[in-house]
Parts: C-alpha cells; structure tokens; sequence
C-alpha cells in the first residue's frame, strides 16, 4: 500500500476541520471532493475573482448528501484580514490555494498579483497564527525557478525572477519561512508545476494551455502555439497535487516541515508533443480534430524555455509518489471536457440548486 492510499484510511477515521481557500477553483474544488469523500469537515474560502460556482455544484454531484452537509462556504476575499480570520475559525489544517495565477496576467498588472498573492498571503498566514492550526500547506510555484538554467530543478537553486507572479510566489516561501520562525507556524510550500486536470477553466484569458488547446480543438476554433514547439513543461494532473496537500498536511516528521517541495511527475514533454498526443485524444471523439494544425505565436514574456522537476525530496519527506502519469491524465482530462463540451451543446437540463449554508456564511462585513 502506497503512502497515499494509507494516509486516506487514517484520515477517513479521524475526521478533521480542513480549510480550503480558493474552494471554487481548479485545485481547490479538487481538494474540496477528495476531502468531503474521506468524510472530513470542510471550510471552503473564494471570492469567485477566477473560482466558479458551478465547481462546487459539480463537486456536491459527486459526493454522498450527508458528505455535503460536511462542507461550510464563505464568500471572502483573502485581501481582507477579517474574512480569513473567519475561515480559519475551528479548522486544525489550511490548504491555501487562493490566489492571482498567471504570469501573462501579473506584467500586465502587477499591483492586483502582488494585493492577492503577498498581502492576501500574509492574512492567511496571520489569521492561521491566530487560530492556532496544525498546518498552513500553500500553493507555490516552479516559477520560483525563475531564469536559473539548470535541469531537473531542485529546491535549493533558484535564479532571478522573471515576473510579478514568479516574484510573489518566491515572497511566499520567505514569508512562510519568517512565520515559522517567529510565531512557531507550521508551514509547507508546495512548488506545482503545470497541473492540469478536470474543472481547469478553458475560456479564462490567461487559460494553461492543456484545457485551451482541448477546448479550442473541439470548437474548432485557431489553437496557438507560443514559440517554435520545443518549450518543455512537466505536467502534473491534479490529482497528484491533491496527494501531495493532504500528505504535506499530516506528515508527521519534523524535518518535513518548513520546507518547500516540487511537485510535478518528473516528466519533460515538448509543446509539439503535447499537441500530437491531445490531437489524438480529441481526434477519437470528434473526427473533424485530426487534421487541425497549430498556429505559431511569438514567444511569451517571463516564459521559462525548459522545465523538469526532480521530485526526490517530496518522495523522500512526504512519501510523495506521482501516481498518475501525464499520459494517463491527459486522457482523463479530455474525457472530462468532451462529456462538458457535449453537454453544453446539447438542451441543457436543470440542474440542481446549491443549499444555502447559513452556518457556513461570514457576516456581511466579512464578505468580498
């Protein structure tokens, strides 16, 4: 039995207030099903700035009736010290998720990536202090890495920042590092590199390339490739990210914590690799996608050209294995949008109205 599949035994017999921030997004409305199916106390945090609704209508689809009742949501916003105060009221772990991604977005504005990732970040690590949680486990980055050129990327050698975002994700990791520190919180960095998986939004401006290279095959809309197809990625499907929060929230080791991991599937796969294998996927489903062809773009500012993730510490520390590899996760992702493409063409039914949790609602004061 892997480390994973033990880890889920004992957490499933011994429920736990968890907060997820950033509920209704990608990762996080992951981390909410995984959690709500290990029968967990859930406290869900998203001011809906690029979370949706319809993932967490989605995530109450799959999970038991009395699963759902589990789960409390409050509609705050991270950069008001008052709402994450209230979120962390109860809660023994914190998932942070919540934040402004995007490297694209942060040179074009600069100021809404560094209010949400650093200030919004210090509330969260404040109002965990606070409340005395277990764990503080946040969401980094392998822009982190910045321009340092050498391959796998290890934790200890970073380079220089290449964008806003890079540079707050770095401003996380000494942030976390100082409050551990000073106030004796335990905190967990998790450097994600490219996850990819079910609920990632396709239409979003700033969209990662997997759910915008699928959306745009099936609608056939132009699918743009930035550079010449050589840029190199190590994706990572979220449920490997899911794996490695909740392991980093329990471990139990002292020298896990207050460290940073990389977190990825150790896997180098070219962009004109990628569009090869997601053309084939596709191209099963829906016959006019096997004879599209890409259409070249310059290259993106604060794009990092190769990225590969040595994935020994997080093995070693955390018992960390990917155990979903990217082939097996692509197909998954692609099964995923066609069902939700379909759908949104076919006459749509009715779905299911959210139960308001009045329990769960933060004073108006509190709400962003």
């Amino acid at each position: 039995m892997s480390a994973y599949e033990d880890l889920k035994q004992r957490i499933r017999g011994e429920p736990q207030r968890w907060l997820v921030t950033g509920a209704a997004g990608f990762i996080g409305s992951n981390l909410v099903e995984t959690l709500l199916r290990l029968d967990q106390q859930v406290t869900g945090l998203d001011s809906f700035a690029t979370g949706h609704r319809h993932n967490l209508e989605q995530v109450r689809a799959l999970v038991s009736e009395a699963q759902w009742r589990r789960f409390e949501f409050i509609e705050g916003d991270i950069r008001e010290l008052e709402a994450c105060r209230w979120a962390c009221r109860g809660a023994r772990y914190v998932l942070h998720q919540a934040a402004l991604g995007s490297v694209v977005r942060s040179i074009e504005d600069p100021l809404s990536s560094h209010q949400a990732n650093v200030s919004g970040f210090v509330n969260m690590l404040v109002a965990a202090r606070d409340a005395g949680v277990a764990r503080f486990v946040y969401a980094g980055s392998s822009a982190t890495y910045g321009d340092h050129p050498g391959l796998p990327k290890v934790e200890p050698q970073i380079g220089r920042p290449l964008s806003p975002y890079g540079l707050t994700k770095y401003v996380n990791e000494l942030y976390a590092d100082i409050f551990q520190r000073c106030y004796g919180l335990g905190t967990i960095g998790l450097r994600y590199f490219n996850v990819f998986g079910p609920r990632q939004d396709p239409d979003n401006p700033y969209a990662a390339v997997i759910p915008a290279w699928i959306a745009a095959m099936i609608r056939g809309t132009p699918v743009y490739m930035n550079g010449d197809g050589t840029t190199t990625r190590d994706f990572c499907y979220v449920g490997n990210a899911v794996q490695a929060n909740l392991l980093a929230a329990t471990v139990d080791n002292p020298d896990a914590v207050n460290q940073v991991y990389n977190i990825a599937a150790n896997e180098q796969t070219s962009l004109a690799e990628l569009f090869g294998t997601l053309r084939s996927l596709v191209s099963r489903r829906f016959a006019h996608v096997a004879d599209v062809t890409p259409e070249y773009r310059d290259f993106r500012r604060g794009d990092v050209k190769y990225s590969r993730a040595d994935i020994g510490k997080a093995t070693r520390l955390l018992g960390f294995r990917a155990s979903v590899r990217v082939a097996e996760g692509l197909e998954r992702t692609v099964d995923w949008y066609a069902g939700r493409l379909a759908d949104e063409r076919a006459p749509q039914k009715k779905r299911p109205e959210m139960v308001p949790l009045e329990h769960g609602a933060a004073p108006a004061h509190h709400t962003a």
